[in-house]
């Protein structure tokens, strides 16, 4: 059986933490939006067939470079659960993903992905029922709070891992995680296949796919693209 890699990412969030006065997914860095380059890493990866960019229906500031293998869908979302929700349906809908494809979810934000961490996951976790997610063991000591800014407890960081994306599962999988009608407690992927007992694989990940999140982060990820 032929598995088609489809990459969905979700980019109707507003990123208001990162406070550039836009959608950080729209922020300009080396001459490019930072979609602009996370949607180039699956055009050049020989292993992706079918980039899915999910914005919302009231995006007008969306564009990118025309091609044969990107496709926008404005079926955006309240949140990124719905947002992805919405994706896979649409893409079911218009007969663009079968029930064993596997569908890539990125965050729009993480433009610094290695290939090579793309082709891992794939070749990992592509064939895998469960799938699989991107992922880095935590390295630093883990504190929990009091609820006063005190230290509460050191929590082990034995067996914690830090969640990246892209999240890979089979069309029928994500679509069924996702079918709930209730997501608000959904954070990823992951977190809704889980709820229905399954556990998908952490695939090695990489420190540089870091996810644009804080105004400092921009001058990391300015960095990160002159060498990924």
């Amino acid at each position: 059986m032929t598995r088609r890699n489809i990459a969905l990412i979700p980019a109707a969030g507003t990123g208001t933490r990162f406070g550039a006065g836009k959608p950080k997914q729209y922020v300009e860095i080396n001459g490019k939006t930072v979609l602009q380059h996370t949607i180039d890493i699956f055009e050049n990866h020989p292993a992706i067939d079918l980039i899915a960019v999910i914005v919302s229906p009231e995006d007008q500031t969306f564009q990118t470079t025309p091609s044969s293998k990107t496709r926008v869908f404005r079926v955006g979302g309240a949140s990124r659960a719905e947002t992805v929700r919405n994706g896979v349906s649409a893409l079911l809908a218009q007969g663009l993903a079968a029930e064993q494809d596997n569908i890539l979810v990125h965050d729009a934000a993480r433009c610094c992905l290695p290939p090579e961490a793309l082709t891992r996951l794939i070749e990992e976790a592509g064939g895998k029922e469960q799938g699989g997610i991107l992922a880095i063991p935590v390295a630093d000591t883990l504190k929990r709070a009091d609820g006063k800014n005190h230290i509460g407890e050191t929590v082990s960081r034995a067996g914690l891992w830090q969640a990246q994306t892209p999240q890979l599962f089979q069309t029928t999988l994500l679509h069924r995680a996702l079918s709930a009608e209730d997501l608000s407690d959904i954070t990823d992927e992951a977190s809704a296949v889980e709820k229905l007992g399954v556990q998908p694989l952490l695939v090695q990940g990489d420190t540089r796919n870091l996810k644009l999140t804080l105004p400092q982060d921009e001058y990391i990820v300015r960095l990160l693209l002159q060498v990924v």
